[in-house]
């Protein structure tokens, strides 16, 4: 029998014994008993060490959890919880790899144990942790359990690599393979399994687009299989609509191309103590086998199904963006929700005459299940009038009356918050009963203490949650206003429009102005444009806009233009036309001066007679014509026309030409005049371009 140690002091002996039992596996739970009567043996040393046998606090619940991380080990925090309130007089273990493998939460435990003179006991003796000699040799302890717990990584994940290098390693496989009797990977027997598998390809293929194909199945009315890989359905064959995400698994899968791959994925432990799966590029693959075991599409597809994705990400990457973000001019950006779905909206920017123009676009069911665009909104009207709305809405009067309707507030949430403090004092009154009643009771009537110290806890807990609600509910709505703060608001009122308005104010800042004032707004699109408006103080206010108008209308020649354009063509050409437009500085419908070719086009789009058109209603001959009429060749007629003995009026820029109807004349050289304008009309006379008289 082990004699009481002369480090076990009265101080100890009148604090608990808390034993800590733990196996790394459920594997060594059940196979491996014998370590586990050992551990709960020690509590016959903590007997012999002088304390009561009731005075022992078994703490067996991480069982089955490896001792790597502190992490996921719920018995062994509350065990430091314990020594950290000095609750513990001593904890014991079978030895040091039972309580921690892990350096860090090993030391720690050192350190909370020599702060509240806590003493440690294994098989081998017992350790004062604030004496040096001890703390180093626990420390020496702790070391060589970390390098053990290494070396049996080591073994089992070399022979885990040396058998995944022949491609032998059995892996979870995704739905459409299986193992057969011999752990050969086959294909699914189940048909339409196999069906729905190779359709995804197909259409992948086809449409190249993962969003596509997500389209193509919702259209068809597909389903497609999967297998849970946990919970109570694990390893049943379930059916449901194909997602996006689910998509990209399946391209991104090698094993679909009949190849072994191993080490796709690394990794590193968050800050919570977890471990977190990192994708690894694939020169860092550990094993790569090419035609381990059938497949439903070749290597060669896999590759180019690989590339087809990483162009359409770069297609919408972030280096595709032509402002940082948040730097867009979207006056309403991450406060805009659809009010027909329900769902926040996002925005699309797209370039018109050089600035950016904001679309807010309602399309998370596109996106997730390649469904339709729920609406789609232009928003520089929308953001226009948002801010007029906020120049009116921040006035003297607004603001005073805001100000009152938060003193308003401020009192009926004082007397909210002093219920919940009631009800946090009424918790604590009966935790202090319920340890009162565990305090009272005979410690060897363990089951009426067991009970009462189970509702002692749950009132510990609701205290602590009542506590916890209280607190955040107070700091979330006592938000005082100082005198000075109220002075600092009085002077927004004259600040507020001239920052607004100023050109040089970033869109960053008004975003920022729209956020101190507005919660959210809610869209809706119909015959109008309706605009939800819900201020910071619960205030509500509706805008009906106007629809803006579409590209082409915007685009559109003004028809003021089109009507000076159809004057002008009585007596000009279009390059003419084009000319005297842009010496009035009139511009197009995109921005732009006229030329000769947006006239045709702009006479062809509005059906304007042409001219030649109207010279020739007008009674103009051609060249042929004339000359045919007065008997000579063409040359001839050109002559005079030269020669400014045949009146000629252009019909185009090319110089081409109608000529008046001279009669039965024909000309006289020898006269030397020039043949009868009288002939010609007066409205289709050639006029100078300086000349003509422009509407404005």
């Amino acid at each position: 029998m082990t004699m009481p140690s002369h480090k076990v002091t009265a101080s100890h002996l009148g604090r608990k014994a808390y034993l800590y039992v733990r196996q790394s596996s459920m594997q060594q739970v059940f196979g491996n008993t014998e370590s586990t009567e050992r551990q709960y043996a020690l509590k016959q040393r903590a007997v012999a060490l002088g304390w009561q046998l009731e005075d022992v606090v078994v703490v067996d619940c991480d069982q089955g959890q490896s001792g790597a991380s502190a992490a996921d080990r719920r018995g062994f925090q509350n065990l430091v919880a314990e020594v950290g309130m000095g609750r513990a007089g001593v904890v014991l273990g079978l030895e040091v790899s039972r309580l921690a493998r892990n350096s860090s939460d090993w030391h720690r435990l050192l350190e909370i144990c020599a702060l509240s003179d806590t003493l440690i006991v294994d098989e081998d003796g017992v350790y004062n942790p604030c004496d040096f000699n001890d703390r180093l040799l626990l420390g020496l302890k702790g070391t060589m359990s970390e390098a053990e717990l290494h070396m049996l990584r080591l073994r089992l994940r070399g022979g885990l690599l040396n058998k995944a290098r022949r491609g032998e390693l059995r892996m979870p496989l995704p739905v459409g393979l299986v193992y057969d009797a011999t752990d050969r990977v086959v294909m699914d027997p189940d048909q339409q399994v196999q069906n729905s598998v190779r359709h995804l390809f197909r259409t992948f293929r086809r449409t190249g687009s993962a969003s596509a194909t997500v389209k193509a199945f919702r259209d068809q009315k597909l389903l497609f299989p999967r297998r849970p890989r946990s919970g109570p359905g694990k390893g049943d064959l379930v059916w449901g609509a194909l997602t996006h995400n689910r998509t990209r698994q399946v391209l991104h899968n090698p094993r679909y191309a009949g190849a072994f791959v191993f080490g796709r994925h690394g990794q590193h432990r968050s800050p919570d103590g977890h471990l977190r799966p990192t994708p690894l590029p694939r020169e860092q693959w550990h094993t790569v086998l090419l035609d381990a075991h059938p497949g439903y599409i070749p290597w060669e597809q896999y590759e180019q199904n690989q590339k087809t994705l990483r162009d359409n990400a770069s297609a919408h990457g972030s280096d595709r963006r032509q402002s940082p973000p948040r730097e867009g001019p979207a006056l309403l950006q991450g406060l805009v929700m659809c009010g027909v779905c329900g769902d926040r909206m996002t925005v699309r920017y797209h370039n018109r005459q050089g600035r950016q123009v904001p679309i807010y676009v309602c399309q998370r069911d596109r996106i997730e299940y390649a469904g339709r665009i729920c609406q789609h909104i232009p928003g520089a009207g929308i953001d226009d009038a948002i801010g007029e709305l906020l120049l009116e809405t921040v006035t003297p009067t607004a603001l005073e009356v805001a100000l009152q309707v938060q003193d308003e507030l401020r009192r009926r949430i004082d007397e909210v918050d002093q219920l919940h403090r009631q009800r946090v004092d009424r918790a604590q009154h009966e935790v202090e009963l319920a340890r009162r009643r565990f305090m009272q009771v005979d410690p060897d009537n363990r089951l009426v203490a067991d009970a009462l110290e189970a509702d002692w806890n749950e009132k510990l807990r609701m205290h602590k949650e009542s506590q916890e609600h209280y607190e955040k509910q107070h700091e979330e709505s006592h938000a005082e206003l100082s005198d000075e703060q109220r002075a600092q608001i009085a002077t927004i009122v004259t600040d507020f429009p001239a920052l607004w308005r100023d050109p040089k104010t970033p869109h960053r800042e008004r975003k920022r102005m729209v956020r101190l004032l507005i919660e959210d707004f809610t869209i809706i699109k119909r015959d109008t444009i309706l605009v939800h408006v819900r201020f910071k103080g619960g205030a509500t206010q509706t805008l009906s806009l106007p629809l803006p108008p579409s590209a082409w209308q915007i685009r559109q020649t003004p028809q003021q233009i089109v009507v000076k354009i159809d004057r002008l063509l009585d007596s000009h050409t279009d390059g003419q036309i084009a000319s005297v437009l842009n010496d009035r500085g009139h511009i197009s419908g995109e921005g732009k001066p006229f030329n000769r070719v947006m006239m045709q086009k702009i006479r062809r789009k509005y059906n304007l007679k042409s001219r030649y058109q109207r010279l020739r209603e007008a009674g103009l001959m051609t060249l042929q014509e004339i000359a045919d009429g007065l008997h000579v060749h063409e040359k001839t007629i050109k002559t005079w026309r030269d020669h400014r003995l045949l009146l000629a009026v252009p019909f185009n820029d090319r110089n081409e030409c109608l000529y008046p109807n001279p009669g039965e004349s024909a000309p006289v050289k020898q006269q030397g005049t020039k043949l009868s304008e009288r002939r010609l009309p007066k409205e289709v006379l050639p006029i100078p371009t300086e000349e003509v008289q422009c509407e404005a």
